[in-house]
């Protein structure tokens, strides 16, 4: 089709067989949608070699176009990661079908009934780099919360996302859903993400995965709802009341656990309290760990630390490295939260219920924790079973997007001939 149609006909033609299918998949049953997983888990784990081979292809590209070594290893189809993607559908599978789900049901004094109606989005667009897997993990989520999808993934995925999408059509066609329920974009032309974003009458929200470049341009020239978020500036506080071996352990995996994701802390703030106490041990840990300390004054005051700079605090860095501040109160900790966080995800130390209280109240993030490391901030770990992304915006989803932020409400109304007067 692409051979003989534009850019702009092509995506097109796919929204409007996503709206139509996203009418037959909101009255497909609970057990359809499961049929649909489990087939394509089937497949597959059938198609093993053919996958193999068609992430060759991509890896072989990417490593001629000069691909970085972390960035291959994301491409990379390993036979984990296809078992990884089989484990994927078959856990969304067995979880709960949001779909449907009556609440708040009411009389009302004309007689009338009134109550809300779990219901899908319709269609979402999903925007992805690198990672092959986030095809499998992106079509599960939207189908077992009644979406159609329209995945476009990265250009040096291109091969292996096809490779994929043969095995999701397939799992559809077995369960005796339309193909269109879930489409991969064929083209890698990068006028179809500009296509996709501007159909509000095919598409009803996007989801960006990817950098901050991608998701910003996304946010700018999108014409339809995008759930999203830029940064993960997340902090971690330790107050004058923290127990310090908990402070500890938190302040050093919340850095340390992994580097390269949204929910790493960027930012330590210690009250002037308890620095002199926990500074000095856990300058060691994070020196053990290879991490750069950039602090304020009276942190280098206290241990060996490169001097933080106004940008130190507004950055993310995905990487080891960590600006530490030292604080008067707990008043101090929330100003500079308030002013230089990303919203994503905050977390205080401290034995006093009052502050742990102030804390969880007046700190306007998507995830606020009181003793627990920054990277609990996570679909899977809020026992959402699995997530589509994180979303730092305050209006239909906010904090970790799983099976229900895919999904909205309606007003419903049961009568028995009731008119108003």
């Amino acid at each position: 089709m692409l051979d003989t149609v534009s850019v702009a006909e092509y995506m097109t033609q796919v929204g409007r067989e996503a709206r139509a299918a996203s009418r037959a998949l909101a009255a497909a049953s609970t057990g359809v949608k499961n049929e649909a997983l489990q087939a394509m888990a089937r497949e597959l784990d059938a198609a093993r070699d053919t996958l193999a081979a068609e992430n060759a292809k991509d890896l072989a590209a990417g490593e001629a176009n000069g691909l970085d070594a972390a960035l291959l290893d994301r491409l990379a189809l390993k036979p984990a990661t296809i078992d990884g993607m089989i484990e994927g559908l078959r856990q969304v599978a067995a979880l709960p079908d949001p779909c449907g789900e009556i609440t708040d049901m009411s009389y009302r004094p004309s007689g009338i009934q009134v109550g809300k109606m779990r219901v899908p989005l319709g269609v979402v667009g999903i925007i992805y780099e690198s990672r092959p897997n986030v095809t499998i993990d992106a079509a599960s989520l939207c189908l077992k919360s009644g979406n159609a999808a329209i995945l476009r993934g990265g250009s040096e995925a291109i091969h292996s996302n096809r490779a994929i999408a043969e095995c999701i059509t397939r799992g559809l066609h077995a369960a005796g859903l339309p193909e269109a329920c879930v489409q991969v974009v064929q083209t890698t032309d990068r006028a179809a993400v500009g296509a996709l974003i501007t159909m509000p009458e095919f598409v009803d929200v996007i989801v960006p995965r990817g950098g901050k470049g991608l998701i910003e341009r996304i946010s700018r020239e999108a014409s339809v709802p995008v759930i999203k978020h830029l940064d993960g500036i997340c902090h971690v506080y330790i107050d004058a009341k923290a127990d310090l071996d908990k402070a500890f352990a938190i302040a050093l995996n919340a850095k340390t656990h992994r580097y390269g994701v949204c929910n790493a802390m960027e930012t330590l703030l210690v009250d002037a309290a308890v620095a002199g106490a926990i500074l000095p041990r856990l300058a060691d840990a994070y020196s053990a760990e290879g991490v750069e300390l950039r602090g304020c004054e009276k942190t280098r005051a206290i241990i060996a630390a490169n001097p933080a700079s106004e940008e130190d605090w507004a950055t993310e860095y995905l990487a080891p490295v960590l600006a530490i501040k030292v604080v008067e109160s707990l008043d101090e900790a929330m100003d500079h939260i308030a002013r230089f966080s990303s919203q994503h995800t905050e977390s205080i130390v401290t034995e006093d219920y009052s502050r742990g209280r102030r804390f969880i109240t007046e700190v306007d993030s998507s995830s606020v924790m009181i003793n627990a490391s920054t990277r609990f901030a996570d679909g899977f770990e809020y026992g959402l079973g699995a997530e589509i992304g994180i979303s730092t915006d305050k209006i239909h989803a906010r904090g970790p997007v799983g099976l229900e932020g895919l999904t909205s409400q309606k007003w419903i109304v049961f009568g028995d001939g009731q008119i108003r007067h």
